[in-house]
């Protein structure tokens, strides 16, 4: 066969790669793989924080909390660090909550549970919701908008609105809504729960 006579490619139906691109079908942002496994290790570490602060304080294994202020030994979680609060306008209220049984309970049951299920990659919009809030009460109590106490001595604060008590609820909240459980985590047979197919806060 001549080359006059070979078959010209038909590219009456070829659409160029930008044109490809532009009509191919999209559902809503999705990730890359590699940005999923990104933010799969960003959940783990992010669990990890807050498991690590419970298990610390309930043992007392010696780096924030001794064994003889272990939770299991008598100590308070939460008179430490609230009795301390000399700064802000809820000084007050948060230092009269220091060592209460409630308090101590409250905490301990919200860094257990946070941790536990932001490790797993379950319940991470009630994680998301809990780890604000919990952040947000410690944001307070360290007030990073005064730049004194109540002493007048400086409050070292290094950020007036922005520091890592609002960071770990961005990020709590970020992984909430990527759904991050869903890589290396149980979150999509946690979706697949009746229960939680009813509820969809559970997510």
């Amino acid at each position: 066969m001549s080359l006059r006579e070979r078959p010209r490619a038909d590219t009456s139906l070829q659409i160029p790669p930008q044109r490809a691109a532009d009509t191919a079908p999209t559902h809503g942002a999705v990730m890359t793989t590699t940005a999923g496994m990104l933010v799969a290790v960003l959940r783990i570490a992010t669990g990890f924080v807050f498991l690590w602060a419970f298990l610390d304080k309930t043992f007392g294994w010696g780096y924030a909390t001794t064994a003889e202020r272990a939770w299991i030994n008598g100590g308070s979680p939460t008179e430490g660090f609230l009795s301390g609060v000399e700064v802000g306008p809820f000084a007050g209220t948060l230092r009269s909550w220091a060592g209460a049984g409630w308090a101590d309970w409250l905490f301990m049951l919200g860094l257990a549970g946070i941790g536990v299920a932001v490790l797993l990659g379950v319940g991470l919009r009630i994680s998301a919701f809990a780890g604000t809030a919990m952040m947000l009460l410690m944001w307070a109590a360290e007030w990073p908008p005064d730049r004194v106490t109540e002493a007048g001595e400086p409050s070292m604060s290094t950020n007036p609105l922005i520091e890592y008590h609002i960071v770990y609820a961005l990020v709590l909240i970020v992984l909430a809504a990527v759904y991050a459980g869903n890589t290396w985590g149980l979150g999509r047979r946690w979706a697949d729960l009746r229960l939680v197919r009813r509820h969809h806060w559970l997510r």
